[in-house]
């Protein structure tokens, strides 16, 4: 494919980029407006899409952490915790995309940590957020590669840090179309962390130095086994269930609700009794899944309508809430992790491993590679392409309870034998505030 950038100075090129962003801007703002119209969390805020933040009244030195929505927060929970504990005096600010990102930093830390809407990547939104924050240091989790902001914090010297870093195939791919501006926008990160081998070889194909990468594990692993420990089995079980076999489907995507449902119809030839726990990734697609459900004659109950048991008739319980699928799959005998019969990239199944869950995920995990590979080379997890096949790993696990509990040890040692991310992270930072720990503060 022909690069159009390729021939441009690098400095040119920003600026198209720059202008290509300028001139999109209004159909940014028409977008937040319109998921406005289903979700209001969109249309709040939007000053802060734009750089414009009130200067906080603190003068404390602020570390600034970006996980771009739900699942990169989850993951930097556990290193923004030692954070909080290492550095008392800092204040750390967690900037999300997403409102359902936001509402989970909110869970999470309860008023602990400052939370903003990271400003889109114009240079005037980024000027302005970076004078009136003044960050001493930026972590950004996983794959947030913005030209302007990176630019911006390495011309005004404050270090940006990749963690857990991951780049997949086809987003390698994707950036080497435009190496004129995702080149430069690496080698302006002081260091990337990356969480496997493949991972940190692909940044050094994009052109990343090979000295500032590391390879310091997955956040997630950690993250996995501090969750369990905090989420123990509670009356929630005969709660919702009763003594009834339950699978999940957590973090499901659109076009992945059909089937699922096609498979629990499979399931229940056999599992007559079987309860099918539904959690789609984006809460604000639940009543398109009620009434999906609903049309095929099927008996649903949703969380925030539950009363303090679930009917005996209930066939799906909807999980429209945030922040309870570690609860939930206590609960499950079987949990399917989502994202991954469409092209979606999949979902981290480190959560249910981690609770001892046996697993069940589809083809498609480009974000994940490294960890379902490790967890198929020891058969900690089953692998389905389609709706029949969904049904017959769900049916297998539901009736052999030895199988359930082998899966389910499997996973959850792989989990706990990964652990040491934060600590690695940690030392990393360490050499931008180490200094100000010494002394009390974090500059």
């Amino acid at each position: 494919m022909l690069n159009p950038l390729r021939g441009f100075p690098v400095n040119l090129t920003r600026l198209l980029y720059s202008l290509v962003l300028y001139l999109g801007a209004p159909l940014a703002l028409c977008y937040l407006l319109l998921r406005g119209v289903k979700n209001r969390a969109y249309r709040q805020r939007i000053p802060e899409r734009f750089g414009c933040i009130r200067a906080a009244a603190s003068t404390a030195p602020v570390i600034w952490v970006h996980a771009v929505s739900v699942g990169e927060v989850q993951a930097a929970a556990s290193l923004v915790r030692r954070l909080l504990g290492t550095y008392p005096h800092c204040r750390v600010l967690l900037t999300t995309v997403t409102p359902t990102g936001a509402a989970r930093v909110e869970a999470l830390f309860a008023g602990a940590v400052e939370h903003r809407y990271l400003p889109y990547d114009l240079p005037h939104a980024v000027h302005l957020f970076l004078r009136r924050v003044k960050p001493r240091l930026l972590v950004i989790l996983e794959t947030e590669i913005w030209p302007n902001l990176l630019y911006h914090c390495h011309h005004r010297g404050i270090p940006a840090i990749l963690v857990n870093a991951r780049l997949s195939a086809a987003s390698l791919r994707s950036y080497l179309r435009c190496r004129r501006l995702s080149a430069p926008a690496v080698r302006w990160l002081g260091h990337i962390a990356a969480r496997g081998e493949q991972d940190a070889a692909r940044f050094v194909a994009l052109g990343a130095d090979p000295v500032r990468v590391s390879i310091t594990g997955d956040l997630k692993f950690d993250m996995a086994m501090q969750d369990a420990a905090t989420v123990s089995a509670s009356s929630l079980r005969r709660t919702v269930a009763g003594t009834r076999p339950v699978w999940i489907a957590a973090s499901t995507h659109a076009g992945e609700e059909e089937p699922v449902l096609d498979a629990f119809d499979r399931v229940r030839g056999t599992v007559a009794d079987c309860l099918l726990v539904l959690a789609p990734r984006h809460p604000e697609r639940c009543d398109q899944v009620y009434d999906r459900c609903r049309r095929r004659g099927l008996e649903v109950v949703r969380r925030t309508d539950a009363a303090r048991s679930t009917p005996e008739d209930t066939d799906v319980y909807l999980l429209d809430t945030l922040g309870e699928l570690s609860r939930f799959y206590i609960c499950a005998d079987v949990a399917f992790i989502g994202g991954s019969l469409v092209p979606a990239g999949g979902h981290n199944v480190l959560e249910a491993a981690a609770l001892g869950v046996p697993l069940v995920s589809g083809e498609h995990t480009a974000n994940f590679t490294e960890i379902i590979e490790l967890f198929k080379a020891e058969q900690a997890l089953t692998i389905v392409t389609d709706a029949a096949q969904l049904a017959a790993a769900v049916t297998r696990l539901l009736q052999d309870k030895q199988l359930r509990q082998t899966c389910g040890l499997r996973g959850q040692r792989l989990v706990q034998q990964h652990q040491g991310a934060t600590d690695a992270v940690m030392a990393l930072l360490e050499r931008y505030l180490d200094h100000g720990r010494r002394h009390g503060r974090c500059d």
